[in-house]
């Protein structure tokens, strides 16, 4: 198997997971509000055509999520200090709740998916992820202001 081969195969089984989860917690909020909330917890503040970019969205698909939080109570916006014709979107404490409440549903439902693993293989996860996050930390990087 080619290195490539390697982290296609890491994407498809993360999205295998995320799909699993996303079945098993049954909810109904959909997975660019986690995306959205995450990325602002992990950026910052941005700008809607920003948060659009970084989340792979249209910017009109972005504007209507960010109204819809907005409403739900999950974001703020708010007009750029430099640019009044743009809007900066922050999460609120309330969106960040919801955000660390969605991550330990989904800890507790994948718990029992991996109750077997002995310690080497959660050493191996543990370092899996850190390498995958200082990659994709640093490509995130590049596309944020």
């Amino acid at each position: 198997m080619q290195h490539g081969d390697d982290i296609l195969h890491l994407i498809i089984s993360a999205q295998t997971l995320s799909r699993i989860t996303s079945l098993e917690t049954r909810n109904d909020a959909p997975a660019a509000q986690w995306r959205t909330l995450n990325l602002l917890r992990q950026h910052g503040p941005q700008r809607v055509g920003d948060l659009a970019t970084l989340s792979r969205v249209t910017q009109p698909g972005m504007t209507r999520l960010v109204a819809q939080m907005s409403e739900a109570g999950l974001l703020e916006r708010r007009p750029d200090a430099h640019d009044s014709r743009v809007t900066v979107v922050s999460a609120t404490d309330a969106g960040l709740t919801a955000l660390d409440e969605w991550f330990q549903t989904l800890s507790d439902a994948l718990a029992p998916r991996f109750a077997d693993l002995g310690e080497d293989d959660w050493a191996t996860i543990r370092r899996a992820t850190e390498i995958v996050d200082a990659r994709t930390r640093v490509a995130a990087e590049g596309t944020t202001r």
